[in-house]
């Protein structure tokens, strides 16, 4: 019997992939996800290796100290009604091939969510932003900067095609930038203003460096 070719990726996917890896969880915020009380689940593992991280035990795709995603599930049954909204925050939570099984597990649950993302993989933020009720994406600095800071090359590209898709979509969203000394100046603070607000209405805040020891 012939297989679809959906179904053949899901059977070589292992059963780590499908779910999701917990890096930690907040119980209870109210500055993660504007206007509500929110819970952030922090997805484990990140594509890039930016120096001023402040979740360096999560870029490692294994965790130490993981959180079973059963047991996430089981603590949000308990919050229905007195939470608004979940948080997928990490590391980097595109990362995951879980994440749109999660997500809809989570909204099943009738919580709003709410993504954290910095857009290594705008492809798959493309298919999640229908999902979301909120977004808030880091942009680093200007493109050509970009390899310099996260490691990666063309990092910047996705990035930037990130905040563009994210911006035409309407979705409510606050787009982040961390304002590195090594990095910027109040020019290219401006030019990154300017070339944001070129992909259209945006909303923007700039916020401040807690320099960390690099890894």
């Amino acid at each position: 019997m012939s297989v679809s070719g959906n179904n053949r990726n899901k059977q070589l996917m292992s059963g780590s992939e499908l779910t999701l890896r917990v890096g930690g969880l907040t119980p209870l915020t109210t500055v993660d996800y504007p206007g509500e009380l929110a819970a952030v689940i922090f997805c484990q593992g990140c594509p890039w290796r930016c120096h001023y991280c402040h979740n360096p035990d999560l870029l490692p795709r294994q965790g130490e100290q993981q959180i079973p995603w059963d047991q996430i599930l089981a603590f949000l049954q308990t919050r229905r009604g007195l939470l608004d909204a979940v948080v997928f925050s990490g590391g980097e939570p595109t990362l995951q091939r879980g994440l749109p099984d999660a997500i809809g597990q989570v909204k099943a649950m009738g919580f709003k969510v709410g993504l954290h993302s910095a857009g290594p993989y705008p492809e798959r933020l493309r298919e999640l932003l229908p999902l979301l009720d909120w977004i808030g994406l880091d942009i680093k600095s200007l493109p050509e900067d970009y390899a310099g800071l996260t490691g990666v090359r063309r990092s910047g590209e996705r990035a930037w095609e990130s905040a563009a898709l994210v911006i035409e979509s309407g979705l409510p969203h606050q787009i982040r930038t961390t304002l590195d000394p090594a990095l910027f100046t109040e020019a290219k603070q401006q030019r990154l203003l300017d070339r944001l607000r070129q992909l259209g209405p945006l909303k923007h805040s700039f916020q401040v460096c807690n320099p960390v020891v690099s890894i």
